[in-house]
């Protein structure tokens, strides 16, 4: 979010700071237990404290919509197929999700909040699941590929593991977890990123591909790939040494030359978190 154009004021970005700081803290000192339920009402609640929230107010343009649903279905296509169950996680307005459902058997749009869905007409293949923000209630062995981007980083540091143990649980043998989030050494990447060199807002913890490809095969994956593009212009599998090598000298650098050279568009291309796990 930070670093994009808002066209909010700085009052407006200042109190949509305070107001997610609050919550976040609340996230962070939550015990396990009280998280299950708190992902829910923590996004109720900023989406309902914030009236001028992204989340309430942005209305793409049918042509913005389609661009950006193109744009991650360049990358997805070459894994879907028609007897395929896609899950997405965080599916927000389920845009993609809606689009995904025409190339496939089954879709589950599996998020905390109804909020963006819940004037969505839905085609009879596509279930939305209002969830717990980790133990997804999808049957066991059964999806071939799920997928999320922009979700990981908004998980307690303590939970990343056991939502990526569900992901798992829930793909057949063989199955993908495809996973986009922003990369640490380019942020903070939520609204902490006008104020904070640390993220302080509901991005509890931002990652690097190190970071990520670690956490998933810790989770049981057999195989991780990094990918680098964007746009839904190109991508290309990197070998992870490399990417690796790069985020270690980039993450030598004091913050604010880091974030410039990471957010350069070759760097970005290289550096964003996009993987492709095997169960």
């Amino acid at each position: 979010m930070a670093g994009q154009s808002d066209p909010r004021t700085w009052e407006q970005l200042k109190e949509h700071y305070e107001v997610e700081k609050e919550l976040a803290s609340r996230l962070r000192n939550a015990s396990r237990d009280e998280r299950q339920h708190l992902y829910s009402a923590v996004y109720d609640e900023l989406y309902r404290r914030v009236r001028h929230h992204p989340r309430n107010t942005r209305r793409l343009s049918a042509n913005d919509s389609a661009r950006a649903v193109r744009s991650q279905l360049f990358f997805l296509r070459r894994f879907l197929h028609r007897k395929a169950i896609f899950l997405e996680v965080g599916p927000g307005d389920c845009s993609l999700s809606l689009e995904v459902a025409k190339f496939v058997e089954r879709v589950y749009a599996v998020d905390v909040s109804a909020v963006a869905s819940r004037s969505l007409v839905r085609p009879d293949n596509l279930d939305i699941i209002i969830y717990d923000g980790i133990n997804i209630p999808v049957e066991p062995n059964t999806v071939n590929i799920s997928y999320s981007n922009s979700v990981m980083e908004h998980l307690h540091p303590d939970d990343a593991h056991a939502q990526l143990q569900s992901v798992y649980n829930v793909l057949a043998p063989g199955g993908l977890y495809i996973c986009v989030t922003p990369n640490r050494l380019c942020g903070p990447t939520d609204i902490s990123g006008y104020f904070d060199d640390t993220p302080t807002g509901l991005h509890l913890k931002e990652y690097t591909v190190t970071d990520l490809s670690h956490l998933m095969r810790q989770a049981g994956f057999s195989k991780v790939r990094a990918y680098a593009g964007g746009r839904g212009l190109f991508y290309v599998p990197v070998p992870s040494p490399t990417v690796a090598l790069c985020e270690m000298l980039l993450g030598l650098l004091p913050h604010a030359p880091r974030r410039a050279i990471a957010g350069t568009l070759a760097l970005r291309a290289l550096l964003g978190v996009r993987l492709v796990a095997t169960k």
